[in-house]
């Protein structure tokens, strides 16, 4: 008989049993850990701004995610090992909701075979759905993986946001957002189908509650058009009128668009907003997707009587695209000067052809924006990007 079929038989009995449905995570870590057979293992999720991975026990410290091996799992999204202050070895393995990176798992054996990894990394897979399912609704998630106290507009708009990161095989998207505690007016969303990449980049004027809830109903009237199969024109005057119903003093820029995955044709519609920039073989195609600006949501009426304008145009396999809110661009670099858009599309265009993940590369940009202005932003910034990568014919 195979030695694996008593950890198999176990891992089935945990599964099996309703029990570890409603159970705490340390300690559903800790059974399924002793299920697989693994000597003891610890959860690490990424805090808000992607800086710490922190420990869902008390027993184990945060670790930096930009100066451990444990971070250099999270960034890179792959097995690092290495030899236990206890004895042993310890294997550092990614967390993955698809695409989504939640933090990283520390697997402790007296050593490690390929039979073990196995079981490591079915235990990550296992967990990563476990996290995803519980954290909706367990506050214990969330105050682990905050750092300070959320202001209520931000509380409020990041209940409306989606994970940070999607993709299939196809196609991948990613967003970063700060002040992390203090956003005010900017949205993001993105979401998938069979067939299309639905992605949305939202700035409401102003700065307080009333911004994030003009954010926050643009973004239910976009979903609400979206889930009832509504083409683009649609879905934005769906978001024209919820806004002039609802919140007819206030107004919202906006760049809505689609991607087919299997064409790479985009569409989209731009709002009173920046345009998106194209990266094409690691060149920045300037003004390729400029086109005139439609009026900010919620005001066509009162501005223009021509309906909106729906813009075309065919990626090519490898195309990034930069999707952003103006507090990107004016935000400054170490050196006091504006960031501009040549000089983050530079950025992006450097981290991509040293094979960087696209969620990591806007975690860095963020964060070094951030470092040069002391973690005080003028204004919120958004920056969402997509890359189409269709399989090879």
């Amino acid at each position: 008989m195979s030695t694996s079929e008593p950890q198999d038989a176990r891992l089935h009995e945990f599964l099996a049993d309703p029990g570890h449905l409603t159970m705490d995570l340390p300690t559903a870590v800790a059974r399924c850990a002793k299920a697989l057979g693994l000597q003891h293992a610890v959860v690490y999720l990424v805090d808000l701004q992607q800086r710490h991975l922190v420990p869902h026990t008390d027993v184990a410290t945060s670790l930096p995610v930009d100066d451990s091996l444990a971070g250099w799992a999270y960034r890179t999204q792959s097995l690092r090992v290495e030899e236990a202050e206890t004895g042993g070895i310890t294997a550092w393995l990614p967390l993955l909701d698809g695409a989504e990176r939640l933090g990283v798992l520390a697997v402790n054996h007296p050593a490690l075979t390929a039979g073990t990894l196995t079981r490591a990394r079915a235990l990550a897979s296992l967990l990563a759905m476990m996290i995803t399912s519980k954290r909706a609704f367990e506050d214990s998630f969330v105050r682990r993986t905050r750092t300070e106290r959320m202001q209520l507009p931000s509380e409020m708009l990041r209940a409306f946001l989606p994970p940070r990161t999607i993709g299939d095989g196809t196609v991948v998207s990613t967003a970063v957002l700060e002040p992390a505690y203090e956003i005010g007016g900017d949205a993001f969303d993105h979401s998938l189908t069979e067939t299309t990449l639905h992605v949305a980049v939202l700035d409401a004027m102003g700065h307080d509650l009333a911004s994030g809830l003009t954010s926050a109903v643009s973004l239910a009237a976009c979903r609400n058009a979206r889930r009832t199969g509504a083409d683009l024109p649609e879905l934005v005057r769906s978001a024209d009128e919820a806004i002039a119903r609802w919140l007819p003093e206030k107004y919202c820029t906006a760049v809505i668009a689609q991607l087919d995955l299997a064409t790479g044709l985009l569409r989209w519609s731009n709002c009173g907003h920046p345009a998106p920039l194209l990266i094409r073989d690691d060149r920045l195609l300037m003004d390729a997707l400029e086109r005139e600006p439609d009026p900010p949501m919620g005001l066509p009426s009162q501005l223009a009587v021509k309906p909106r304008q729906i813009h075309e145009m065919p990626l090519e396999p490898g195309d990034r695209v930069l999707m952003y809110t103006d507090g990107i661009t004016e935000a400054r670099t170490r050196e006091a000067k504006l960031m501009g858009l040549e000089r983050f599309a530079d950025y992006v265009i450097r981290a991509t052809a040293g094979g960087e993940l696209a969620p990591e590369t806007l975690r860095r940009l963020i964060h070094s924006i951030l470092d040069a202005q002391a973690d005080r932003l003028r204004d919120d910034a958004t920056l969402l990007m997509f890359e189409w990568r269709p399989p090879a014919r």
